[in-house]
């Protein structure tokens, strides 16, 4: 895999994630940082669920797609950014655990789009246990002041 001399990507990560409201309120923690992956856990919480009680779908999405962008940017250059452009979700079986470990994995980077694919685990009693599979499409952004880091 060719990658970008990413300059000290695991810090431009993990302040990039302190910004993300959107995970603050999912109590999400950033676990791993590394070459080409991220993961993020979450623990269950009840407000996070849908009427029968298993993490939504929505929720999910949200954890899944934030792997795979910040594996992107684990990827790229330090003067550019990323923004997911498109993403499908296969959800295949209930979150139902005592906390989720999402991972996003770089398929295919690249110096305008970039491909992640994303895995997503309930962790309980036993082995984890796959929820869900996504992959996603990042395209870079160069030059936009609105859109750093």
């Amino acid at each position: 895999m060719d990658i970008t001399d990413t300059g000290d990507f695991q810090a431009r990560v993990r302040q990039s994630f302190e910004r993300q409201g959107a995970m603050g309120l999912l109590c999400a923690e950033l676990v791993r940082v590394e070459p080409a992956t991220v993961e993020i856990e979450l623990p269950f919480d009840p407000k996070l669920t849908q009427q029968h009680g298993f993490l939504h779908a929505g929720v999910i999405s949200a954890a899944l797609e934030t792997a795979c962008t910040y594996a992107a940017y684990t990827t790229i250059a330090p003067d550019v950014s990323v923004l997911t452009i498109e993403f499908k979700v296969n959800l295949m079986s209930p979150g139902r655990g005592e906390r989720f470990l999402f991972r996003g994995e770089i398929t295919k980077p690249g110096s305008t789009i970039i491909v992640a694919d994303g895995r997503g685990y309930a962790i309980g009693d036993g082995p984890a246990k796959l929820i869900a599979s996504m992959t996603s499409t990042m395209m870079i952004i160069r030059g936009r002041q609105d859109v750093v880091g």
